[in-house]
């Protein structure tokens, strides 16, 4: 199988896009050190993940808490060995409001998760992979961080602040055998709910759709892919 040998550390595992990398990962080979706040969640994707034959180690963490999260590789790394891919999922929407009405505690809290808790886990696993000379890292953005949507706006700054460390990282140890690259989803239904029609495609696109990619930028496959942030947005229309 394609990921046979290869180990992932993936975060923000408990539903959605998250459990959907995590569940594919899986039926590829890969063993799996499954990271998110959410215990009955993460606890319910790793048991997903184990039924398709993945090794799995359950890391209950708060992204947020660089302590937590070097603790958390760890303990992996202990479980599984060397982490070869990284997945950033972890990352908080909450709702949409005028800039003028939101407030700081909302604006600290996005930042935190999705910014630090995308710096915490690289921070933690990329020296081991240029140790070794080989690491996939994946981002997940957001095309808010693209374009910019209106009453999202200290929401798309947290995930254009991922495409941004996304260029650079990728600049500083492509050469070194590390890729880097971001993929930023459109509105992706992970509610069974329908979604208002945002793309000229005319729907929502799945957490499948957009996972397909994730996992490609994983593997070997995407070996000469680096530095690129990917939308996978069914032709987005600007809001």
């Amino acid at each position: 199988m394609e990921f046979s040998g290869k180990t992932a550390f993936v975060t923000g595992v408990a539903h959605g896009i998250g459990r959907a990398i995590a569940l594919q990962l899986a039926e590829a080979g890969a063993s799996l050190a499954l990271a998110d706040i959410n215990a009955q969640g993460l606890g319910e994707t790793a048991r997903l993940a184990r039924e398709r034959g993945a090794q799995v180690v359950e890391c209950p963490l708060d992204v947020t808490d660089e302590a937590a999260v070097r603790a958390a590789v760890q303990s992996a790394r202990d479980a599984l060995g060397p982490i070869d891919i990284l997945v950033n999922n972890a990352g908080v929407y909450d709702c949409a409001c005028d800039f003028v009405d939101s407030r700081s505690e909302e604006w600290k809290r996005k930042m935190s998760i999705n910014i630090l808790g995308t710096l915490y886990p690289t921070h933690a696993i990329l020296p081991g992979m240029l140790e070794r000379g080989y690491g996939r890292i994946v981002n997940i953005a957001s095309v808010a961080g693209v374009y910019g949507i209106a009453r999202m706006a200290d929401y798309s700054m947290t995930k254009g602040a991922i495409i941004g460390f996304t260029h650079a990282l990728a600049k500083e140890v492509t050469r070194r055998g590390v890729t880097v690259n971001a993929v930023s989803p459109g509105s992706i239904d992970v509610s069974g709910n329908p979604l208002p029609e945002h793309s000229f495609m005319g729907r929502a696109g799945t957490p499948e759709e957009c996972t397909n990619l994730v996992v490609f930028l994983a593997s070997d496959r995407a070996s000469y892919i680096s530095g690129q942030n990917i939308q996978v947005d069914g032709c987005r229309k600007r809001m």
